[in-house]
Formats: C-alpha cells, structure tokens, sequence
C-alpha cells in the first residue's frame, strides 16, 4: 500500500514539473515577443556613428558624429558635444517603446492620410547611421524616423517608422530630447586635460614678448625646459593647468569676426597620455568684460581643418589667469633659492669675509628632524687643534627651516655677466653656506652609489646704497634677489649658535654654601650655608648655580682680569659623592658684572670658557641680595594738609 502511494506521489510531481516548465517557458516567450514588438527600434539603433535632426522651428536642428570615443557637434557650429546630453538622445532611441501603432494603409482605408497626424510635414525627422565598416564590418545602416503631432489624449506624439508603412504612439520624452537646445547639447569645457593627467605645459605670447615657456613634468615635481632650465613651482603650475581647465565656452563669434586663423595673444598648449590640446587666446571682445574676467576670441587646433584651427569662439578669461600667462617664465618658477629635504641635512659650514668658518655639526644621523643634537666644531689653532661646543638645537633647527624657505623676491638674472657679479657682491660673499645633505636612504645604499651631496650657497650685498641681498647657488647661473635678513640670521660667531644649557651640576651634588663677593671693596655682600632658610632669591641664586643657563653669549673665551669690569665674584661650595658614605669638595665659581641701566647683566666663567648674559629671573635675584638691605621702599605718602 505504500508503496502504491509513493508511486503515485512521484508521478504527480513529475507532471506538475512538467506543466510548469512548459507553461513558464511559453509565458516568457510571449512576454518577450511582447516586449519586442513594444520597441520601435531594433538591431539598427544599436551602434549609432552620427545623427542629425532637422526641425521645422528656424535654428531648431543639430548633427552628432562620433569620434573614436567621444561625441562631436557638427552643426550648427562644429563643437564638442556635452557626453550626458548624447547620452540621453541615443539611449531614448534604442528603448524607444509605443503605447500602441497602427498601419498607414489602414489610416488611408478610413480616409485619412499623413497630414492627419502631423507627419506629412513633420515638425522633427531625426535621421541616424548605424554600424559600418569600421566597427561591424558590413555597410552602414540609416533610418529616417519622423515625429508629428501630440496625440489628443496623454503626453504621446505620432511617429512615423523608417519605412514608412506604419504609425506608432510614443512618449513625447523622444521629442524633448531632441528638440533640446544647443546650449544643453554642447560641452561648455575648453581643454579636457586634467591637472593629474598633464605631463607639460607651453605657454608663447605674442611679441613682442614671445618667449616661448616649456614645462615638463618630471614625478611629482615640475621643471623649466626652455627659456632657462629651472625648477617651477608645482603650486603656481597646476592652478594654471586647473584654471585653464575651468574655461568654459560663451558662444561663437559672429559670421562678421569669423576667420580661418586667429592672431592670438597667447599659444597655450597642454600635453597628456598620447593626446595634446592647443588653445589660442585672442584679442579681447569689446566692450564685455565681466567683474575680474574678460570675455576673448579663442580657437582651439584642430588638424581635421584645412587651416589647422577650429572656427573661432568666445571665452571668459579670468584676468589673473592672463596675467599669469604673460609673466609665466617668472610667475610660475619655484621662488625658493634651495631645494632640499631639511631633514637630510648633516652639516652647516658658515663662512664671512675675515671670519674663521664655523661648522654645526648633527651628532644622531637617525634621529627625526627637530630632536637631533648639533655640536659647533672649532678649527683651533696649530697648538690646541679642533674644539667642540654643545649647539642650540633649537637655534640650528630654525636655521635650517630658513634656508629651506629662503625665497626669491625678484629674478634678477639667469646670465649674469663678469660685472653684474662683482655689483653684487658676489666676488667676496657676505656668506657662504655650505650644507652637507645625507641621501634619506644612505644607510641601504649599494656599495659605489654617491655619498653626501652639497649645496652652496652664496650671499652677497651691492656696493651701492641697496637694501637688498642676492643670492645664487655656486656653480649656478640664476641670481635671485632676498630678504636681507637672511644675512643677519646667519651669524658666524660661535655664541650665537652655543647651547644656552651650560654644563650643569650632578643630580647627587650638593651645594653647601654660597658667598658673594663685591671685590671693588673685597668683602663679602651676602653669605648663606646649607641649612639656612633660603629665601627666593637665593633659591632662584642656587637653581642658576646648578642648571647655570646664558641668554646670550658674548665671548667664546674667559679671563677674569680682562674683558667685562668684574663688580662680584659668587663662590659656591659643592659636596660630591666619593665611595661609600664619603664626599667629596668642589667649588664653581661665576664672575658677575655690575647691572646695566638696560637691565643686562653679565657672568663670566672660566669652567665653561665663555662670557654671557644672565637670564631675568637671576638678574632679579641677584639685585634683590646686593641692593635689598638699602633699599629705601616706596616714598611716603604726601600729607595734606
């Protein structure tokens, strides 16, 4: 018996498989034999070449051509066309669909004809060429459709079919698209070259100023080719390239100003991947000239012509943008005197005119920019040979940015002659900067590849009465014309580049008595011992004392009988660990000068070999223990009387 029942189950299952399968199969057929007969358009609108639509509205029609990837206008006037605008036209031709369609020869048996429904005199005939021998192989195929009249009920129009034997009701979103206006049909750009596709740019204005401007790009940088080799700024060049990308078309001359070939007052040429796009900007259109720009003739170069140039069309030029065409081999060249990576520098050699060269040298070649330590390198002399001094990181790190950001406030020559040298200074610098550049990835270096590199770099003044510097990179011919404080910020002397931290005392040291002597009497001022309250001042005198740190330095060398007028002598007594439980004595000794009337006051030290100002805070200190005790206090009040 249950078997009897599965048997019957599995036919059962088979026939409804069946049934489906055969009944699905037919509805999808029909519904696509349904579909198919809905298009107006078949195989013929599926590779469109050209297209033209002729109106029955004065200046209503227009022709499209492709061309390799992309569209063209060819009438009215001979244009890029807008990619969305063709994009719309041709995909409402190839799903082009009736509501319903009808046979002409059933419209003449009930006695109508064509005029009936507009399609005698059709307001559009759109007529398109398909395939060809280029792209299928086989002949090109061309249809003529025709639209008419809007139906009396919804928003249909009548159209006419290629071989004119039938009528079918459309949607009248074919007939939008095609009647659209040629503003909206025409691509608005004038160069189509992006600034990240761009691999050079060509700039030539009309005499008398000609000069032809080539800038090729090489990586992320961008370089002079002509007139002079030079580096140009990659800010400056792709905001031209952005800017001359953002023209964008106002029309076309008229039929009067219309001519094979345009003088033009700039040849702008853009070069990209395998393609390149020339622009000639004209004369201006008088008299518009919008607020910050000005309304020009412009052609573009077109080898398809017999002239070589496109018809002549109207742009809006921002007049920054022109005058930066016209200034180009100066406003777009990279203004900054040196090209380096601040961070690979190693050694600066500084050399003045009768001064001993001062070298800064960088101690941790790994360390990252901004926390690695510098030492001055002194030559010495035949008896005490080369000497270092700790350098102010601080002092070298803002060196080091200034002549990164050394710029040029004016091209004063790319081929100076014997005497514009000498004018300049250039026959004995006011400075020479020598900067020793380590390649970011010399650790890694192949055996044989190239060491350091150096830049030199000379400073010079003219011998006349001119506030300004000059500068140029040694073996170089550009000349550049800078800020003269560049001078005052490279000093030669040693002190301005020491560290101001003074060698300071052990962590476990301690002090154990202070004394400060006035030697203009040779006694004591004031005294303290260990254990004593310590008031303000002399904490502030004991923190020196241990952390001793210059505002400025004004002697690389010490001796208490010359220089500065020694007023005081501060005597500190120092007790060191020695062994287990054991001290041992020390002493540090600054000579201090009298207060100035500006507030200065200096120390000299023969431990740590130099003179210097003191900081504020000690300054302070110290009048507080020297003049305090005689001090009168405020005046008193007035009494009135």
């Amino acid at each position: 018996m249950r078997t009897k029942v599965t048997l019957i189950l599995i036919f059962l299952n088979v026939a409804l498989f069946f049934v489906i399968f055969h009944f699905e199969r037919s509805w999808r057929t029909e519904n696509v034999a349904r579909e198919v007969r809905r298009r107006v358009l078949g195989a013929e609108a599926a590779d469109i070449r050209a297209l033209g639509v002729t109106s029955g509205t004065p200046g209503g029609g227009f022709a499209l051509e492709r061309r390799g990837d992309g569209w063209f206008l060819t009438r009215p006037a001979e244009w890029r066309a807008n990619p969305n605008a063709v994009s719309r036209i041709i995909n409402d031709l190839q799903f082009l669909e009736h509501e319903t369609s009808f046979a002409v020869r059933d419209v003449v048996k009930n006695g109508q004809s064509l005029a009936d429904y507009g399609l005698e005199h059709p307001k559009l005939t759109v007529t398109f060429t398909s395939g060809g021998s280029e792209t299928t192989g086989s002949p090109a195929v061309t249809t003529i459709l025709r639209i008419g009249d809007s139906t009396k009920v919804g928003e249909r129009v009548y159209l006419l079919s290629s071989d004119g034997e039938r009528i079918h009701v459309v949607g009248r979103e074919i007939a939008d698209s095609l009647s659209m206006p040629l503003e909206q049909l025409r691509s608005d750009s004038v160069l189509t070259i992006p600034v990240f596709e761009a691999r050079a740019l060509s700039l030539q204005a009309s005499p008398p100023a000609g000069v032809l401007v080539v800038i090729q790009r090489d990586g992320s940088r961008w370089w002079f080719e002509t007139p002079v080799p030079a580096r140009a700024s990659r800010d400056a060049v792709e905001l031209t390239i952005n800017g001359l990308g953002a023209l964008r078309l106002r029309g076309f001359a008229p039929a009067a100003a219309a001519a094979p070939t345009l003088v033009g007052d700039f040849r702008v040429t853009l070069v990209g991947n395998n393609r390149q796009e020339t622009l000639f900007i004209g004369p201006e259109v008088a008299p518009a000239k919008p607020e910050g720009e000005t309304l020009r003739y412009a052609q573009l170069e077109d080898q398809s012509k017999p002239s070589g140039r496109s018809g002549i069309f109207l742009v809006s030029v921002p007049d920054g943008l022109i005058a930066t065409l016209r200034r180009a081999q100066e406003a777009l060249r990279d203004k900054h005197v040196l090209d380096f990576d601040p961070s690979a520098v190693t050694m600066i050699s500084l050399r003045a005119p009768d001064q001993p060269e001062l070298t800064l040298q960088r101690l941790e070649s790994g360390a990252s920019r901004g926390q690695a330590d510098w030492q001055i390198v002194l030559r010495g002399d035949a008896v005490r040979g080369p000497s270092t001094l700790p350098a102010d990181r601080a002092a070298v790190q803002r060196l080091v940015d200034r002549l990164a950001l050394l710029s040029a406030e004016q091209f004063k020559s790319d081929a100076p002659q014997e005497l514009d040298l000498e004018h300049w200074g250039f026959m004995n610098p006011e400075r020479t900067v020598t900067l020793t550049l380590q390649p970011a990835a010399a650790a890694g270096r192949a055996p044989g590849a190239a060491g350091p590199s150096k830049l030199v770099l000379e400073l010079g003044r003219s011998t006349q009465r001119d506030p300004n510097a000059y500068a140029r990179l040694r073996d170089a011919l550009s000349v550049y014309s800078v800020d003269p404080d560049i001078l005052r910020d490279t000093p030669v002397a040693p002190g301005a580049w020491r560290d101001r931290q003074l060698p300071g005392l052990p962590a476990a040291a301690k002090i154990t008595a202070l004394k400060l002597t006035d030697l203009s009497q040779d006694k004591p001022v004031w005294e303290w011992a260990a254990g004593a309250a310590a008031s303000p001042a002399v904490e502030t005198v004991l923190a020196a004392v241990r952390g001793p740190r210059a505002s400025r330095f004004v002697a690389d060398s010490f001796a208490p009988q010359a220089g500065h007028p020694w007023r005081y002598r501060l005597d500190a007594v120092v007790a060191l660990p020695a062994g287990p439980g054991g001290e041992s004595g020390g002493s540090r000794t600054l000579w201090v000068s009298e207060r100035t009337g500006a507030g200065e006051q200096f120390a000299g030290s023969a431990e740590f070999g130099a003179v210097f100002a003191i900081e504020q805070p000690l300054v302070d200190a110290l009048w507080t223990l020297t003049y305090g005790p005689r001090d009168p206090g405020p005046p008193p009040a007035a009494v009135n009387r």
